[in-house]
């Protein structure tokens, strides 16, 4: 019972490790991605969105559902809060849709071997949340240009528009910053990230499975639920919305302080891992 108890706060402590590392990670990135310059031709923008690859080798190597929430999660807290910015409910429409799409990368994987494998849950990790958030961004136009009666052919003209900032996001972000990463660096990370955070790798039951019905009726069910929390905020619902606009008052250069703070945080759980493994071999 003593044993069942310690090895039970163990595997809780490992949890809250990992959330804190996936977290941490995600914010570091996404700062990263935003001070990185775009190209702005016309109304479409080519950018780094975020170097999404982080999150997804993280699910593919630990295969934890709060592992895929703190990618989202760690946006909120690092990009967003520490800057002075909070949106309201409708930053629970990615915590939502993402949360759901890396959670879907890390259980396609059954094999590290099958790049295949590798393939799709990198597509699919990346593609559920754009190609969702897409589809929303279009019904939230629409309703609204078809409410105002607006000119004839602008509905059909927001469709373009989203579809081919979809495409170029799909092709930076999604295979230049997501896919290819993802294929270089599983094999390098697995069963060698691991031990540094006192933590055995996972195994891989190398079948061929279909993803289960019950995963695939949780993605439409995150879809729309994702849609629902955005035409909420859209409609002005929402809960505690916040600005302390720190860039704006101390300059760009405070963005450096929220990248400071999350380095600090992935190196610290490093360390903490790292020297929990020795004790426990120790003991």
């Amino acid at each position: 019972m003593e044993n069942s108890l310690v090895k039970n706060q163990n595997e809780q402590s490992k949890t809250v490790m990992l959330f804190i590392l996936a977290m941490s990670l995600s914010g570091l990135e996404n700062l990263v991605a935003e001070i990185l310059p775009e190209l702005k031709v016309g109304p479409l923008e080519i950018g780094i969105s975020s170097f999404i690859f982080i999150p997804i080798v993280l699910c593919i190597l630990f295969d934890n559902f709060w592992v895929a929430l703190a990618a989202p999660i760690g946006e909120i807290v690092f990009a967003d809060l520490l800057l002075g910015e909070f949106g309201g409910l409708g930053e629970f429409e990615e915590v939502i849709i993402l949360t759901m799409g890396l959670f879907l990368a890390g259980k396609m994987v059954k094999d590290i071997k099958d790049r295949k494998q590798l393939m799709w849950a990198a597509l699919i990790g990346f593609g559920f949340q754009e190609f969702a958030g897409t589809l929303i961004d279009i019904g939230k136009v629409w309703v609204g240009v078809e409410a105002l009666e607006a000119v004839p052919g602008l509905p059909e003209s927001i469709v373009i528009i989203e579809g081919v900032d979809f495409l170029i996001e799909f092709i930076v972000t999604g295979i230049i910053f997501g896919l290819i990463p993802t294929l270089y660096f599983i094999p390098k990370f697995y069963g060698k990230i691991e031990p540094l955070l006192g933590i055995k790798p996972r195994v891989f039951d190398n079948s061929k499975s279909a993803i289960p019905p019950a995963l695939i009726f949780g993605a439409v069910i995150s879809a729309i639920l994702g849609t629902v929390i955005s035409f909420m905020a859209e409609m002005g619902i929402t809960i505690i919305e916040w600005e302390g606009e720190f860039l704006d008052k101390f300059g760009d250069n405070f963005i450096w302080v929220p990248i400071a703070v999350a380095a600090l945080v992935v190196v610290s759980i490093f360390i903490f891992g790292r020297n929990k493994s020795a004790v426990s071999k120790e003991i």
